[in-house]
Formats: structure tokens, sequence, C-alpha cells
């Protein structure tokens, strides 16, 4: 299907989850979903399922809480990305839309650090940004294993 095409559906289909995970981005990189407004509320739910901890323990807890949903919530952005390239791209191959979709992730999690540092209950660290990246990178290569696996004649397809 050459790009003249393809209809608005079509795009639409492709990178609406895209959008859909800049938008999940922008609203947890405001003052509110800062580690001091989401501490209490966390601290309720993990205690509701795992039972009371000090308050020193949370601290540490709340922060991997906080730097899986980095891991995890990048991941997912970054096989968003990986779908929308994938679709759009009908000709290339897995490792091409893959660094395309790493590239996307990068941009999006270095404007999201970016806009910490003018939050004054935030920070930005290329930390996080590295941290974001080994989320899509991870999350991106289960799906070539899976593909590897269980669709190889889809994967060749492609190539």
């Amino acid at each position: 299907m050459s790009s003249n095409e393809r209809g608005f559906k079509f795009w639409l289909s492709a990178w609406w989850p895209v959008v859909a995970g800049v938008v999940v981005i922008a609203f947890e990189s405001t003052e509110f979903m800062g580690a001091d407004n989401t501490s209490t509320p966390m601290r309720i739910i993990f205690e509701a399922i795992f039972g009371p901890v000090s308050g020193a323990r949370w601290e540490i807890i709340h922060h991997y809480i906080r730097k899986s949903g980095h891991f995890l919530g990048y991941g997912a952005i970054g096989l968003a990305w990986l779908r929308a390239w994938w679709m759009t791209l009908s000709h290339s191959r897995f490792l091409y839309d893959a660094l395309l979709a790493l590239f996307g992730t990068a941009l999006i999690a270095s404007v999201d650090e970016f806009n910490q540092t003018f939050l004054p209950n935030r920070s930005g660290s290329p930390w996080d940004v590295l941290l974001d990246c080994c989320g899509a990178i991870t999350l991106q290569s289960l799906v070539y294993i899976f593909m590897r696996t269980f669709r190889p004649k889809r994967l060749a397809r492609a190539a």
C-alpha cells in the first residue's frame, strides 16, 4: 500500500498510541505528579496490599516504584513508536524501525526531563533519560524475540 492509498484512518490507527503516550507523559511531568505529591497516595495503596512500612523504608520503596514507572512507561512508549514506524514504513527492517522508535523515546524523555527543571518540586536528570531508553530497548528486544520465536514469517516478510 503506497502512502497515497493510506487514508486518515490508517494514519490515526498507526500514530494515536504515540500521541496518547506523549499526552500521558505531559501530564506526569507536572508539579502535581512530583514525588512529594505521589508519596502519600502510593503509600496508602502499598500498605493496603503489603502491610505497614517505616518512613525510611517507604522512601526507598517509593523511589523504586517511581523509577520502575519510568522504565515501564517509556518502554511502552517505545513500543508505541515501534508499532507506528512498523506500520508506516512497510518495507523497512525491524532494526531500522526500532532505532527510530528509540530516537523518538529519547527525544520525548529529554523534553520531559528538561521541562521538569523548570518546576519547583521536580528536577531533570539525564540518568532518567537513560533509564527511559533502557526501558524502550528492553521491551523492543522482547518484541523482537517474540517475533523471531512465534512469528518468524512476518519478521522475514518485513526484511
